[in-house]
């Protein structure tokens, strides 16, 4: 007996479902939804899918960022004032302070050099290099380091507590041994804002012979350790090291007072610079005004700092005045915690136009 006869073998024609067979309607079969998604073309292969968007595990994505404690005035008041319910965060003094700030700690690679000059002695020229390498070292986190090149017995040790009677003649009598940042530490001294000196020879006698080859070989020295180095200049720009200060600084910065003579003498730095092929020093450079507390020309008049910034900022990238201030007037070690609020936000934004300058670190 067959399969068909036993009614184990069936044909596929009998069990043809009939809309299988029948006419097709003139406006074609219709076609369920999922049916007409599925039968879209599939994007081409040149155009993957872009992955789903996700939150950046960092603590700031996931967390958050808190609002700062106000640091003082009304705002600290009504901040302690409602059991620290209410707080309104930041003053625009704060907030302008903090961008200061983060500009000052912008990242730097390699060795950017400052050399701070006059022609005019007791404008405060070495004050400015303790000041602002000590703003630039409390800020940043990497080493920066003040190199005395006075030949006229240099006070730059002066402003931090004395460590080591090491001079820089000593680095330069040593420099084939030094292969370590603590072997260069040796010959510097270190302040509170961990700002380090390395001090000129005390006999004048002496460091007039440091010369333009000594200086470059301090620098190929302190370059391998620090990532800003300042020189405080003497008040001439004849003398031996000078030729190389210049010709090795990435910003000059030149220091006046606020008096009549003390502005005529920077300007006078910056002609001769100017007429010795310095002019792209000069248009990049940055003059630093220290103003003088109550003090008058003859006949009792002022001299008007208006017009001493507008005269040097026709000449340089940027002005910046400092106030006066008791502690530095003391001449001794500097302390950025005992200067007045007015004079520490003036040199974080002198540090700030400083470090505008730096190269990218890309």
């Amino acid at each position: 007996m067959s399969f068909r006869a036993q009614g184990r073998f069936v044909d596929p024609s009998e069990t043809v479902p009939p809309e299988w067979t029948a006419p097709t309607p003139p406006h074609g079969i219709p076609v369920a939804p999922l049916r007409a998604a599925a039968a879209q073309p599939a994007p081409p292969a040149t155009e993957p899918a872009l992955p789903a968007p996700y939150l950046d595990p960092t603590t700031v994505a996931l967390l958050g960022r808190p609002k700062q404690q106000p640091p003082n005035g009304w705002r600290r008041w009504v901040y302690l004032g409602t059991g620290t319910l209410v707080n309104v965060g930041e003053g625009p003094n704060e907030l302008r302070r903090r961008t200061l700030t983060a500009q000052v700690d912008r990242p730097l690679r390699g060795c950017y050099r400052i050399a701070l000059l006059s022609l005019k002695g007791g404008v405060g020229k070495t004050t400015v290099t303790a000041t602002l390498g000590a703003t630039f070292a409390s800020i940043r986190g990497d080493r920066v380091i003040a190199v005395d090149a006075n030949p006229d017995r240099g006070t730059l040790s002066q402003k931090v507590p004395l460590e080591t009677p090491s001079t820089v003649r000593h680095l330069l009598r040593d420099a084939e041994g030094i292969t370590s940042y603590s072997d260069v530490r040796r010959y510097t001294s270190q302040g509170p804002s961990r700002l380090e000196v390395l001090a000129s020879e005390s006999d004048p006698a002496v460091s007039e012979a440091y010369s333009s080859a000594d200086y470059q070989r301090t620098l190929e020295v302190l370059e391998r350790y620090y990532s800003l180095v300042l020189t405080d200049c003497g008040t001439g720009m004849l003398h031996s090291a000078m030729s190389a200060v210049l010709d090795k600084a990435d910003v000059l910065i030149i220091v006046s007072s606020g008096a009549v003579d003390g502005a005529r003498s920077a300007s006078a730095t910056l002609d001769w610079l100017d007429a010795h092929g310095y002019q792209d020093l000069v248009r990049n450079s940055i003059v630093v005004v220290n103003a003088v507390r109550g003090r008058r020309g003859r006949g009792g008049t002022r001299v008007d700092m208006e017009k001493v910034v507008d005269h040097f900022a026709r000449r340089c990238r940027a002005v910046q005045t400092l106030p006066f201030d008791p502690h530095l007037e003391e001449g001794a070690e500097v302390d950025l915690e005992r200067l007045r609020a007015e004079t520490r936000e003036a040199l974080v934004e002198l540090a700030a136009t400083v470090a505008g300058g730096f190269p990218p670190a890309g």
